[in-house]
């Protein structure tokens, strides 16, 4: 027999395993934890769920360290002596010596061993000190102040604050209710010149045209002489000032924050599908704010898309469904009598007459129920309506249509737009007799003339609002607008995301999935039992093979990647050009 026997394994401490995984060892208010090296001090604070209060601070720009709110108290084992081993606790630690002074969380980064302490008797007497300096001459407009709700001072003023005030002198008076651009206002007393705004316009925006004047207490922020704070991300800079300094023209003095219903969607300005969130009181939308999302749009949107909803509840809007009487007039009807109408009139053509006009607008369950349509009548002519522009080389796509992807995988089509201008042309020249149009004004965004519609010998029209192309419809059906229905869309880079309800159609106005469905119903020998829109999903689902295996729930609030595109959303590349580069952190 051998003797030899096998030499235990090395048993190897959790602090030796953050090494092989490239992560460090960082201490944070007496627990240990692991980090990727060179997160910054604040970040791995958050991703524990230890909260380390900041103001200049924004993990997608650069860390200037200017409000000192961030401040903790730092460690590291000391230097051994020559000869000497480090001292080590029972787990391998090695021992921790506190500095006696803090340092700034947003711009320092964890290296191995060190500790981190976000609360005692230095971190906190620091954050009394620097709340106290903030608070010196900012006024006391709290109940005024549009910022209430959402204010970060009112917040650490309570939580990390003094509780009393020990100035006595009058404060510095600064310009107050500055229009320094189209859609934003300027409140410079409120400002704790925290420079997120200004970092934002050069880093982000591309417009480095705001900037601090003068110095100490009667530092300012202002636009540079001659300009206006009129980029089309300006507000942007509302979102995350941390108190009321810039505040929005369109919702300023407009509602408390605490009375609104947040409900996360997406936006259907263009292809790029950026994530918001709609703010909403008794079924009315009172503003928009973008959602972060890093595979999408990261925290930002534009202004011309997030101000793009006061027409939802405008004087155009339609509630009720519309029939043309004998004398030419649009009368009220029920659907009833409307989807009776419908019926009698288009039972008399063929299906090589008739024509389908969709839109990039409408949801994946509304082109899959759109096809049906055009199935149910033998095949007839299907197109949606292009919708172009240009893009503005960060958020902004030129397809001003969100869901055009989405059309080309369930209609499998290269160019769901192909057949317009045939569908046009048989309008004209009278081969194509009945026409249906879907939340498209035709005349004025695909092509048509009033005297082209003219010629077609029955036109339904559904929409949301009234239009020329309503005005020459024989019946006219009401649809809801985006905010008041749920469903999905695929944007250009091929990520399906979910569009979620935050108000209620008017009056009498159906959802579209609705009005298509009771369409397909009234020409199909086999009714579509479908009663909600997750039966529609998983109809969609089992048809197409993109959307195998899902379901509206398990899209998720991020949504997720079904199809490989290519498109490149380029201030998402910017951004991570700059993390790469270490310039920030998120």
């Amino acid at each position: 027999m051998s003797d030899t026997t096998t030499a235990p394994a090395e048993i190897k401490l959790p602090k030796d395993l953050a090494a092989e995984k490239g992560l460090v060892n960082v201490q944070i208010d007496g627990v240990w934890h692991q980090f990727p090296r060179g997160t910054r001090m604040i970040e791995a604070c958050r991703s524990v769920k230890v909260e380390v209060p900041h103001y200049c601070y924004h993990p997608k720009l650069s860390a200037p360290g200017n409000c000192r709110m961030c401040l903790v108290q730092m460690g590291m084992p000391p230097r051994p002596a020559p000869g000497q081993e480090p001292t080590r606790d029972e787990n391998g630690y090695e021992i921790i010596g506190w500095m006696p002074r803090p340092v700034i969380a947003c711009a320092n980064t964890v290296t191995e061993n060190m500790g981190i302490r976000t609360t005692g008797e230095i971190v906190e007497k620091c954050r009394e000190g620097v709340m106290e300096f903030l608070l010196i001459n900012h006024p006391l407009d709290c109940p005024i102040c549009d910022q209430a709700g959402e204010c970060r001072l009112q917040e650490f003023s309570v939580g990390f604050g003094r509780g009393s005030s020990r100035f006595v002198d009058l404060k510095v008076k600064k310009p107050k209710n500055v229009d320094i651009g189209p859609r934003i206002r300027l409140d410079d007393e409120r400002c704790i010149m925290c420079s997120r705004c200004i970092r934002f316009m050069d880093e982000v925006a591309g417009d480095p045209v705001l900037g601090f004047t003068q110095r100490g207490t009667h530092t300012t922020l202002t636009v540079h002489p001659g300009r206006l704070l009129d980029s089309n991300y300006s507000l942007n800079t509302a979102d995350i000032c941390p108190v009321g300094a810039l505040t929005a023209n369109d919702f300023r003095f407009q509602m408390r924050v605490w009375f609104l219903k947040e409900t996360k969607t997406i936006d259907v300005n263009c292809g790029t599908g950026t994530n918001i969130t709609v703010w909403t009181r008794e079924n009315k939308i009172h503003r928009i704010t973008p959602r972060q999302n890093d595979e999408v749009n990261s925290c930002w949107m534009p202004d011309s898309h997030r101000l793009n909803f006061h027409y939802i509840d405008g004087d155009a809007r339609l509630t009720e469904p519309l029939v043309r009487d004998a004398a030419g007039k649009h009368q009220s009807a029920s659907w009833t009598q409307a989807d009776e109408a419908i019926a009698s009139a288009l039972r008399q053509f063929p299906a090589n007459q008739i024509a389908i006009i969709g839109s990039g607008r409408m949801t994946n369950e509304e082109l899959f129920l759109s096809k049906q349509l055009a199935n149910t009548f033998g095949d007839a002519w299907l197109s949606l309506v292009p919708r172009g522009g240009e893009a503005d080389h960060l958020l902004i796509a030129a397809d001003r249509n969100p869901n055009t992807t989405g059309a080309s995988l369930i209609w499998q089509s290269a160019d769901p737009a192909g057949s317009l201008a045939a569908i046009r042309d048989g309008v004209r020249n009278g081969s194509i007799k009945a026409l249906i149009s879907l939340t498209e004004d035709l005349i004025s965004d695909a092509g048509f003339t009033s005297e082209d519609l003219a010629k077609l010998s029955f036109h339904l029209h559904v929409n949301t609002l009234a239009n020329l192309t309503a005005k020459t419809a024989d019946i006219v059906l009401p649809s809801s607008a985006f905010s008041e229905k749920r469903g999905s869309m695929v944007n250009l880079s091929g990520r399906l995301q979910r569009l979620n309800q935050a108000s209620m159609p008017p009056g009498q106005a159906h959802d579209d999935w609705e009005i298509l469905r009771d369409l397909i119903n009234l020409f199909s020998s086999e009714k579509q039992a479908i009663p909600t829109i997750e039966n529609t999903f998983k109809k969609l689902s089992e048809s197409i093979s993109e959307f195998e295996n899902l379901t509206l729930s398990r899209i998720g609030d991020q949504g997720v990647v079904i199809t490989e595109t290519n498109h490149k959303i380029p201030l998402l590349e910017n951004e991570r050009a700059r993390k790469a580069a270490g310039t920030i952190n998120g």
